[in-house]
């Protein structure tokens, strides 16, 4: 096992979060405007695409890491039969879910099941689509709906917070399965559709449109909430949630209700480009029905 390794095993995740947490927050003029200048130059964050490109303008380094886009940076492919990507990122894996398992890297998977926390769930997916999106620290870091969905419900599954930087995804076994995560459940005009929001070491917090900060607190069992009949229904490209710095989205897909594009790894994504498509569609009057 090597150093780096062996310190995702070690380090304390929660606290070195709850740390980093904190420090994104400070208002502190000259640490905020410091962070916030180091990471566009470490990263070559292009502010030429943020509705306020002036970096010493963001009260905190968190609201510089969410910022808004400007209105015409990105663009949702016109096809309406179009899955569309969530994030701007890279592939981490797009492919089949084999046998109920979901493909990390070279010598490691995870079941549909482990990654749900929940095997009815994951039934809906055997044999059907995954699609794995790594945001790096230059990304936008909102994550916008693939397909017009109405949420079912969320589960926030407690866990570690391994780094899901490449070297990680391939070192770490089942690692997306077993970091913190929170998971949303939609049914769509196809089917249901499963949006999974994994944290990170120093990268843990996810915030939704419909609840506000989801995490952290950090959770010692699973949290399960049913939004069943509060119409919280999202159109395709529409935001749904965002990192608070950033990480990795999972979407699950049905067998036959989509194809998705044959993306190799590391290809770079763009918000609103095109992920897949779909193949079938349920009546309107069924829509929102779980």
């Amino acid at each position: 096992m090597s150093l780096k390794v062996w310190l995702q095993h070690a380090l304390p995740h929660r606290l070195l979060s709850k740390l980093a947490y904190s420090a994104a927050r400070t208002r502190t003029p000259w640490f905020k405007d410091w962070l916030i200048g180091l990471v566009i130059r470490r990263f070559g964050v292009d502010m030429s695409e943020a509705a306020d490109p002036d970096p010493r303008s963001y009260l905190h380094f968190n609201a510089f890491f969410t910022r808004e886009l400007r209105p015409d940076a990105r663009r949702c492919e016109a096809d309406p039969d179009a899955l569309v990507m969530p994030a701007d990122g890279k592939v981490s894996q797009i492919g089949r879910i084999e046998e109920g398992r979901i493909f990390q890297a070279k010598g490691h998977a995870f079941t549909a099941t482990e990654l749900l926390g929940d095997a009815h769930f994951a039934a809906a997916y055997a044999d059907g689509w995954f699609a794995n999106i790594y945001l790096s620290p230059r990304d936008y870091h909102r994550v916008h709906m693939p397909w017009t969905g109405t949420l079912v419900e969320t589960l926030h599954v407690p866990g570690r917070l391994f780094t899901v930087a490449p070297w990680g995804v391939q070192a770490i076994p089942r690692l997306f399965a077993r970091n913190e995560r929170l998971v949303c459940h939609f049914d769509t005009d196809f089917g249901p559709m499963c949006v999974v929001m994994v944290g990170a070491l120093l990268v843990s917090g996810v915030e939704t449109v419909w609840n506000g900060v989801e995490i952290p607190a950090y959770a010692s069992r699973p949290v399960r909430r049913d939004w069943r009949g509060h119409g919280v229904s999202l159109q395709r490209f529409a935001e749904m949630a965002r990192f608070n710095y950033g990480s990795t989205v999972i979407m699950l897909f049905p067998r036959e209700a989509v194809a998705l594009e044959a993306l190799p790894t590391e290809t770079v994504t763009r918000l609103g480009g095109r992920l897949g498509t779909v193949l079938r569609r349920r009546p309107q009057a069924e829509n929102g029905q779980a």
